[in-house]
C-alpha cells in the first residue's frame, strides 16, 4: 500500500472539516481548504467528488455553500476512506481482501513472500480500520493545544490565549461517540 497524494489530501481535508466542525463551523468552502493545504482548487474538488460518492462529505451550492461531513466523525474510519480513494490496502494483489488477484508464483499456499505480505496487509488494515476521524481530530487538537498553536478555522471573537487554554477548546460533539450535545466548560 502506498498512500497517494490524492489519498493524503482527502484525509487532510476530512481532518480539516472535523476541526472546523468542532469550532462550530460545519461547512467550509473548497477555496478555504485549498488555501490552507496549498492545493489547486480543481484538484481538491476532484477529491471531494470521490468523498461525496462515498458519503463522507455533502455539498451545498451557493454563496454560503461548501462542504461538510456526510457522516458523524466517529463513523468515518481511515481505512475505508483510503480504500475509496486509493484502492486496496494490500501491498500485493494476492493478499487483498477487497481486490484479490492470483499472483505469479507457482505455489501460492506456500509462498513465503505472500505470507509476509499477508501479515503486512493485516497490520496496516488493523490500524487504519481502528482509527476514526473523531479520534484523529481529538489528537490533533490536543497536540495543537499542547504546542500552543492556534487551530485553523477557529474564527469569531476568540483571542489566541483563550484558544490555547485546555478548557476553552470546544467540547466533544461527534467525537464523543455521536452525542450531539455540547458540555459547558465555564467555571
Amino acid at each position: 500500500m502506498k498512500l497517494s497524494k490524492r489519498g493524503e489530501y482527502a484525509l487532510r481535508a476530512l481532518i480539516d472539516l472535523g476541526i472546523a466542525l468542532e469550532f462550530g463551523r460545519p461547512m467550509l468552502q473548497v477555496s478555504e481548504l485549498a488555501t490552507k493545504e496549498k492545493l489547486p482548487i480543481k484538484f481538491l474538488e476532484q477529491i471531494f467528488t470521490q468523498l461525496k460518492s462515498g458519503g463522507y462529505v455533502v455539498s451545498k451550492r451557493g454563496k454560503l455553500g461548501g462542504y461538510s461531513l456526510g457522516k458523524p466523525m466517529h463513523r468515518i474510519k481511515f481505512g475505508a476512506v483510503i480504500r475509496l480513494i486509493d484502492g486496496p490496502l494490500a501491498p500485493i494483489p494476492c493478499v487483498s481482501q477487497t481486490a484479490y488477484a492470483r499472483c505469479s508464483c507457482p505455489d501460492e499456499a506456500h509462498c513465503g513472500l505472500r505470507m509476509l505480505m499477508l501479515d503486512v496487509r493485516t497490520a496496516i488494515a488493523k490500524i487504519l480500520d481502528r482509527y476514526t476521524l473523531a479520534e484523529i481530530v481529538e489528537i490533533t487538537l490536543r497536540k495543537m493545544r499542547r504546542d500552543k498553536v492556534a487551530p485553523p478555522f477557529a474564527t469569531g471573537a476568540f483571542d489566541l490565549h483563550s484558544l490555547l487554554e485546555p478548557a476553552s477548546y470546544p467540547p466533544k460533539t461527534l467525537a464523543s461517540g455521536g452525542r450531539n450535545e455540547r458540555r459547558s466548560y465555564a467555571a
